[in-house]
């Protein structure tokens, strides 16, 4: 839970959404270092509800290993569409967008209707949600 929880800080959402999911992780040696939850939402059309990297092994290229197997995870599963939402700013966006992701649409107040507690990154507060799609 600790993990998923960086990419989402609102517990009753991670567990909410636990439910009907695939999850993966990636360890080095014994040690989990990431991981991702991936549900399906549709006929062929499968969501990435969370991916997160332990705070040490950041920057190593183990997030874009973790995408890259969960795009491949959906074809296997004959899947045609992913989607995936995220802040409207942050690095997250950039990482997503070089995968091959394309905006979809806007969650306006996303964060502010639907998490308890403010979310900030880098000092400012998150509020709308931009949804990605992958089209395979």
């Amino acid at each position: 839970m600790e993990l998923f929880l960086l990419a989402d800080p609102a517990e009753d959402s991670v567990l909410g959404y636990l439910h009907n999911s695939l999850v993966y992780v990636a360890k080095m040696g014994e040690e989990v270092v990431g991981g991702y939850i991936l549900q399906a939402t549709g006929h062929d059309l499968y969501e990435l509800k969370n991916i997160a990297v332990a705070v040490p092994a950041q920057n190593k290229g183990i997030g874009t290993k973790l995408l890259n197997h969960m795009i491949e995870v959906v074809k296997e599963l004959e899947g045609k569409h992913i989607e995936v939402g995220t802040g409207t700013f942050g690095y997250q966006l950039t990482f997503y967008q070089r995968a091959g992701f394309r905006v979809d649409r806007v969650d306006k107040d996303f964060f502010l209707l639907n998490y308890p507690d403010a979310v900030f990154e880098n000092g400012i507060q998150h509020k709308d949600m931009l949804r990605l799609s992958l089209k395979l």
